[in-house]
């Protein structure tokens, strides 16, 4: 029986999408199989499942197979690359070899003849054999394979000092190519930034994942290329590739997957070439809801609320990389409409947002937050987004703003709630100003959720629970053993903890009295203010997150 037989006789297509995958075969030259996938009819995994059935070889799903680092050197990893081919296991002569292709012969035979070994084809989907390449064999290892070829027939232009043989490096397709997979690779790994660290011997290529900076495999040969990659990517960031004396800052647009990509791009120099660390802003994962970023529906009425008001400051706070500037946009999408006017000032601005008119700060023509504050304004918005407020002149100005009927949201970096208001009269601003216009300050975290593929639960040990966590008794919480899809973290995405303070009359009179933060922090906590590791350990509890990122980013 032939694929279509087959598949027809199983149920898994119809007689009208098999005429229909044919018509696509004979149309693009394709195999039958390949045209079915392309269609849409039927996943890779489940025709390979088919096949292996058919032809009688075993399905492995790389995923979860252990494969020994030995194993793997028993093909020659140009061979690897060509034929996209893995070893898995070595038994009696006999070496497995995972394939997506079955129908690949010739491979086989070539195998067969470069290790003198009985070869057992294996199926697995080409997405299970494209990662275990990626991280044992190191990322772009095919591409960087041609490279050295070629370098090796002849001079190295990457080498070179001279600004014209790096142009003419950066610019060749093979550069070009393996720029696109750092690139591609960060952002199917839902990386926030790319970090390409220049050292004496070697390159090092790491992606921040959920917070957390993780090492990429990368071959040792990359480090021959580190200055045609390095040009590339000022290139296309319009960045001088001729001056590595000074720090330079640019941005590179990627459309990847019918996704719209922004990347700030930032080079310093160091003391063995030049340090790159760019940014992804994946447009689509902005236009969250509050609930969606782990706000609960306790705490997002109060925070609705607050974002409703006619007029007031609202700030957000917390440490770098904590999410403030999400939460400030998905606030922003939630009143955002055709009945209000909504005017922002950032630096620089990170993602569009429809129905919302915004200006990017620009210091070296004296476009700062406070000029662009007055300025709009004159604008007559209803609500004003402040990027941050770093200094007396933009707070004054938000104070301002506030008191001439506008509602103002922005930034500011303290630790908890309470000490925002401490900290814009330490700016200077009067103790009377702050109480009067602001209406409320939310301080956040963010931490690493359980991988839900590798997600069990246990009892934990009494030793290892917080004194402050209150657990009912036998509860059990969740923790991830380590797998693929989270990178063997144990986590996968992340969410956030809120401590939303509103403010009431015994607030704003200790806040005119000048009181300390722990002062505020009992007033509020009267009108029932929830702490951030409060909020972390109800989450806990529901088996979000672990014990341990709460411990990490809250503090006693």
């Amino acid at each position: 029986m032939n694929l279509s037989q087959i598949l027809l006789g199983k149920g898994l297509l119809n007689a009208e999408q098999v005429a229909e995958a044919t018509a696509l075969q004979r149309a693009e030259g394709l195999r039958l199989d390949r045209a079915i996938v392309q269609r849409g009819y039927l996943t890779e995994r489940q025709l390979l499942e088919v096949m292996a059935e058919q032809l009688d070889l075993p399905f492995v799903d790389l995923e979860t197979a252990t494969i020994d680092a030995d194993v793997l050197r028993a093909l020659p990893s140009k061979i690897v690359y060509r034929k996209r081919l893995v070893p898995i296991s070595r038994t009696d002569g006999v070496l497995n070899v995972a394939t997506s292709d079955a129908f690949d012969l010739y491979a086989f035979d070539d195998l067969r003849l470069t290790t003198g070994l009985d070869i057992q084809p294996v199926l697995s989907p080409r997405e299970g054999i494209e990662k275990i390449i990626k991280s044992h064999y190191g990322l772009g290892g095919d591409t960087l394979d041609e490279m050295v070829g070629a370098d090796d027939a002849g001079a190295s232009a990457a080498s070179a000092e001279g600004s014209e043989d790096l142009l003419e490096a950066a610019q060749e397709a093979s550069v070009i190519k393996l720029v696109n997979e750092i690139i591609i690779e960060a952002v199917n790994e839902r990386a926030s930034d790319i970090h390409i660290e220049p050292y004496e011997y070697q390159m090092s290529i790491r992606y921040r994942i959920d917070g957390v900076l993780q090492e990429a495999s990368v071959p040792p040969q990359m480090h021959r290329f580190q200055a045609a990659i390095i040009s590339r990517i000022k290139i296309l960031a319009n960045l001088n590739i001729a001056e590595r004396r000074i720090p330079q800052d640019g941005r590179i647009k990627f459309q990847v997957g019918g996704k719209q990509v922004d990347v700030r791009v930032s080079v310093i120099p160091m003391i063995f070439g030049e340090g790159v660390v760019m940014r992804l802003l994946d447009k689509s994962n902005v236009l969250f809801t509050l609930p969606q970023l782990g706000m609960d529906e306790a705490t997002f009425a109060v925070f609705e609320g607050l974002i409703e008001r006619p007029h007031g400051i609202f700030l957000v706070t917390g440490p770098t990389g904590s999410g403030k500037t999400t939460t400030l946009y998905a606030a922003l999408n939630a009143i955002v409409g055709p009945g209000i006017k909504v005017l922002t000032v950032e630096d620089p601005v990170e993602y569009n947002l429809q129905g919302v008119n915004q200006i990017p700060v620009n210091h070296q023509v004296g476009m700062t937050f406070e000029k662009g504050l007055r300025a709009i304004l004159r604008h007559d918005p209803d609500v004003v987004m402040i990027g941050e407020i770093r200094d007396l002149e933009t707070a004054r100005a938000a104070t301002q703003a506030a008191m001439t009927g506008h509602l103002v949201l922005s930034t500011l970096h303290t630790n908890d709630a309470a000490s925002a208001a401490m900290r814009m009269i330490e700016m200077g601003l009067e103790p009377f100003l702050v109480a009067s216009t602001m209406i409320g300050a939310m301080a956040q975290r963010l931490v690493r959720r359980v991988c839900p593929k590798c997600r069990e639960l246990y009892v934990p040990a009494p030793a290892d629970v917080p004194r402050d966590l209150v657990l009912p008794p036998g509860h059990m919480l969740a923790r991830g053993t380590g797998c693929p899809h989270c990178r063997n973290t144990g986590y996968r995405g992340r969410t956030g903890l809120y401590e939303l303070m509103v403010m009431t009359e015994a607030i704003s009179e200790k806040i005119m009295a000048r009181a300390p933060s722990p002062q505020i922090v009992a007033v509020a906590r009267e009108s029932g203010l929830r702490l951030l590791r409060e909020d972390g350990w109800i989450k806990v509890i529901a088996g979000a997150t672990t014990p341990d990122e709460v411990v990490l980013c809250t503090a006693l």
